[in-house]
């Protein structure tokens, strides 16, 4: 009965879009916009319960046989992605409906279809299916950029739309090169294909090439900080949360599954996870913005997800799960109380920003609790995320250890040395002066002085610091979330109830 209904994860959000386009209510449509990744979430953790005993469910649609029809899987880790991503979504939801862009046209429905797509990209059981996912999670992307961004916006943005165009071309084509060599796209049919037909893992080499793009792993990672600011700071938030996350879970699926763990090309793999890692904490250095910063930061939090595939034990995919969620919801916190600054001072320059540590002391608070966090200093989720890779790679011994151990801890001190920067260039120093309030006409206005009286508005710091306070709570819970990690990773290496749930 539960696996029946699987499919509506994908058929709730989509109607819900329907409906924000018919009903032109404004209260009717933020009901909607932040009801449904709320009970989407709830869904998502009822799920996660359901599969302490249940590892595997799944649902093959129109009763076709296992193999032929499309599969609706889930397990522990995609209800794990199912239940963070709503949460956030949710939270970044709400955010938008404080800064008024709920109320542009169509931006409900077209976040709603995002949902969709990523509901849809988490539980499908065959790769063909996930390029569909993917391109209904990407399509209305292309929308939110274009009805929440400027005309400078709209010209950055145009990099985000031809990498992704490109990328699903490539995903395409290696999905259609997996059915001519293996005869299917199904993933329960497709267990050890990759390691044992050279032809196969050509084709797999692919789609993870693809998606690694997407994700935004070095050398191609240098699309997101340039496309990812391009977007407003809810929208960004919304992106960080679900776009890349959908990549990095896509690959941990399919490497899984297809290779088990045995790709000749793992040394390969190894080494852009660690320059990855090394060159998105070292490369924020030089910006001056708040979420540039923050899109570098994103990079390097990519690498530290992968370094579970790159070592694939039990221990370094729990791991890497954990730190998956952890920056799920730091990055979140960050995104939007720099949204919150931006939409108060005008700017997220750090020139023009100064002195919010005694103006905005609380905002300052949030703020600094969640630089530590991707540092990785307790009391804050990044600790033990961080703690657990170190583990992972000790025990994975060899020339793995050491150089893990290395990057880690060097590109700790990046993050640690770049969080700094931050803080110094916009919460340390002089009492700003001069700010650009929003202009009912044109936006932005011209500098002006600045009023004793103008601060953040709790309205407007309060998703970022709900976010904050989330990692907190992971950190405080993290005897009850490391064995959701474990058990997540257990279904990536132990695959027989995958199989059997969805061939039966």
């Amino acid at each position: 009965m539960i696996s029946e209904l699987l499919p509506l994860f994908v058929i709730v959000p989509l109607t819900a879009a329907a409906i924000s386009v018919l009903i032109r209510h404004t209260a009717a449509q933020r009901a909607v916009l932040i009801g449904v990744p709320a009970l989407i979430c709830l869904a998502g953790a009822l799920l996660v319960l359901e599969h302490r005993s249940t590892p595997v469910i799944a649902h093959n649609i129109g009763a076709f046989p296992g193999g032929v029809s499309i599969p609706f899987v889930s397990d522990t880790l995609s209800a794990l992605m199912l239940t963070v991503t709503a949460f956030t979504t949710t939270v970044t939801s709400v955010f938008l409906t404080q800064t008024g862009e709920d109320r542009l046209r169509f931006v409900p429905a077209l976040a709603l279809m995002l949902t969709a797509g990523v509901n849809g990209a988490l539980l499908t059981g065959d790769l063909f299916n996930l390029f569909v996912f993917i391109e209904v999670m990407l399509l209305p992307s292309y929308a939110l950029i274009a009805v929440t961004g400027t005309w400078r916006r709209l010209g950055i943005g145009r990099l985000f739309v031809v990498v992704n165009l490109t990328t699903s071309t490539i995903l395409l084509i290696g999905v259609g090169l997996v059915y001519a060599t293996a005869g299917t796209v199904n993933l329960a049919e497709l267990v050890g294909a990759a390691a044992e037909d050279p032809r196969v893992s050509l084709a797999i080499s692919i789609v993870l090439l693809s998606l690694g793009i997407k994700a935004g792993l070095v050398p191609t990672h240098g699309w997101m900080p340039r496309s990812y600011p391009a977007t407003s700071a809810g929208i960004m938030s919304l992106f960080a949360a679900v776009h890349s996350k959908v990549a990095l879970y896509a690959i941990y699926r399919i490497y899984s599954m297809t290779y088990e763990g045995q790709a000749a090309w793992s040394p390969v793999l190894a080494l852009i996870v660690a320059l990855t890692i090394l060159i998105g904490a070292y490369s924020t250095f030089g910006e001056h913005i708040m979420r540039r910063a923050l899109a570098w930061q994103m990079i390097t939090g990519i690498g530290h997800i992968l370094l579970g595939v790159a070592l694939f034990t039990q221990l370094s995919l729990a791991a890497g799960i954990l730190y998956m969620v952890h920056h799920i919801v730091t990055m979140g916190a960050l995104l939007l109380t720099s949204g919150a600054i931006e939409q108060t001072y005008g700017s997220g320059r750090y020139e023009r920003l100064a002195g919010l540590a005694k103006r905005d002391p609380w905002v300052a608070a949030v703020y600094a609790f969640a630089l530590l966090s991707l540092v990785g200093l307790p009391p804050s989720s990044g600790f033990f995320g961080k703690v657990s890779l170190l583990q992972a790679s000790a025990d994975a011994g060899g020339w793995q250890q050491w150089t893990f151990i290395a990057v880690i801890t060097v590109a700790a001190f990046g993050n640690l040395i770049a969080a700094q920067k931050l803080w110094s260039g916009v919460f340390w120093g002089p009492q700003m002066e001069n700010y650009r309030p929003a202009s009912p006409r044109s936006g932005r206005g011209r500098r002006v002085p600045l009023p004793r009286t103008t601060h953040v508005k709790a309205r407007l710091a309060a998703p970022g610091a709900f976010l904050c306070v989330t990692q907190l709570a992971i950190f405080l819970g993290a005897g009850a979330i490391l064995p959701i990690t474990f058990r997540a990773a257990q279904g990536l290496t132990n695959l027989a109830p995958y199989v059997e749930a969805v061939l039966q």
